[in-house]
């Protein structure tokens, strides 16, 4: 069944409505007709079984069939501070993030990216395509929101941002207690927030692992290999679905 996301406002008294190009896709390109049903969420984790009812002025009007709190979505929030790598790994990992559950991916510079930020203008390209790739992915696998990903931060803002958050891992590869790492990544259950930082292609900097442990970030292993950012990051997102899923 056909999955679409919509503005909170856009329900309202047993009518919900699609707009924007999402309209071209289900008149044009699916040629859906009046009494075909799809699913469509608020934006809030509340998912609609809709039938079509009509389309009128570049709208597509739905008559709303029942109405649930999406139950795919993770108890707890799961922010994913991703050192900047290439372009190509990065849009790797927003994708695969986004499957595994994350609520906001956050591009964070770091002293060993091999990448260097272009102009105001192009980041902000990025950033939307970053976005849209985010956006398709959650279509793809029935997400009841769709995660954001943030412009590009320093590590410094990165730390502020996750200070706020019930706990914060960084897999570190010098790391070796496996099974207090084992510990950790079973107490996120109980957590409504989970931060965890991935170093890119070069890794994090000495400098960057000590201020991330005077912030009180908890590091831990992910294994005996040397893991590229792209994997490490799948690998700790993974463990933390696992763990939080009710």
């Amino acid at each position: 069944m056909q999955h679409f996301y919509v503005e909170s406002d856009a329900v309202s008294d047993g009518t919900l409505t699609i707009s924007g190009s999402d309209y071209n896709h289900i008149k044009n390109v699916l040629r859906m007709k009046p009494g075909e049903e799809l699913t469509a969420v608020d934006g809030e984790s509340r998912e609609y079984l809709c039938e079509v009812s009509s389309y009128d002025d570049k709208k597509v009007l739905c008559t709303i069939k029942e109405s649930r709190m999406c139950a795919l979505e993770l108890p707890c929030k799961v922010v994913l501070f991703q050192g900047l790598p290439k372009k190509d790994k990065l849009e790797l990992i927003v994708q695969k993030a986004v499957e595994l559950g994350v609520s906001k991916i956050v591009p964070v510079l770091t002293k060993r990216a091999v990448v260097v930020p272009g102009s105001v203008e192009k980041e902000s390209k990025k950033t939307e395509r970053l976005n849209a790739i985010a956006l398709a992915a959650a279509k793809q696998c029935g997400r009841g929101v769709v995660p954001e990903v943030s412009p590009l931060v320093s590590f410094g803002d990165a730390l502020k941002e996750a200070s706020g958050m019930d706990i914060a891992l960084i897999p570190y590869e010098l790391a070796d207690d496996v099974e207090s790492s084992r510990e950790i990544i079973r107490s996120l259950g109980t957590k409504k927030s989970v931060a965890v930082f991935i170093g890119p292609e070069g890794g994090f900097d000495r400098t960057e692992v000590e201020a991330a442990l005077e912030a009180k970030v908890i590091p831990i292993t992910l294994g005996k290999r040397i893991l590229r950012t792209e994997t490490a990051a799948i690998c700790a997102l993974s463990l933390i679905m696992y763990e939080t899923t009710s």
